[in-house]
C-alpha cells in the first residue's frame, strides 16, 4: 500500500486569477507543497496564466541571449574593404573598420580560427580582448 500524503491543516481554497479574472482552486496539496518550500504568498495567477507567463519570459530570455542589444536597430555604414553600403547591428566607430557580410567572412577566413569567441559575428572581438590584456598587464605593477 502506498503512503498517503497528509494535507492536515490545509483545505482547498478558491482564488481569483489577477490576469484573466477566473476562479481557480488552490488545493490543499499545493498549499502543503508551497509551505514545504517556504513560500508564504498564495498564487495570484491560475495555472494556465502562470504557464503562459513562464512561456513569455522564457522566449524573451532566449531572444536576448542571442543578441547583445535586443533593440533591433541597425546602423548604415560603408564597408572598409569594398566600399559598398552595409547595415550593422552596432554603432560603428571611426577607429575600427566595419565590413559588409561578404568582406567580413573573407577577413575571418584569412585570420583562421584564432578567435576564442567560437564564430562570433562581431569583427572586433579579439582586438578588444588584446587591448584589455595589455591594459591589465601595464597596470599590474601598481
Amino acid at each position: 500500500m502506498l503512503p498517503m500524503m497528509s494535507n492536515e491543516g490545509y483545505q482547498d481554497r478558491i482564488l481569483t486569477c489577477r490576469d484573466c479574472g477566473q476562479d481557480f482552486i488552490f488545493s490543499a496539496g499545493e498549499q502543503e507543497f508551497y509551505a514545504s518550500r517556504g513560500l508564504t504568498n498564495t498564487p495570484g495567477r491560475c495555472p494556465s496564466c502562470r504557464a503562459a507567463r513562464r512561456g513569455r519570459q522564457s522566449s524573451t530570455s532566449h531572444a536576448s541571449s542571442y543578441t547583445p542589444r535586443n533593440s533591433g536597430e541597425h546602423y548604415e555604414t560603408t564597408c572598409a574593404t569594398c566600399g559598398r553600403p552595409t547595415s550593422v547591428p552596432f554603432i560603428p566607430r571611426e577607429d575600427r573598420p566595419v565590413y559588409c557580410n561578404d568582406c567580413f567572412q573573407a577577413q575571418r577566413a584569412s585570420r583562421g580560427s584564432r578567435s576564442s569567441y567560437g564564430g562570433s559575428s562581431y569583427s572586433g572581438g579579439q582586438g578588444n580582448r588584446d587591448r584589455r590584456d595589455r591594459r591589465d598587464h601595464r597596470h599590474s605593477d601598481w
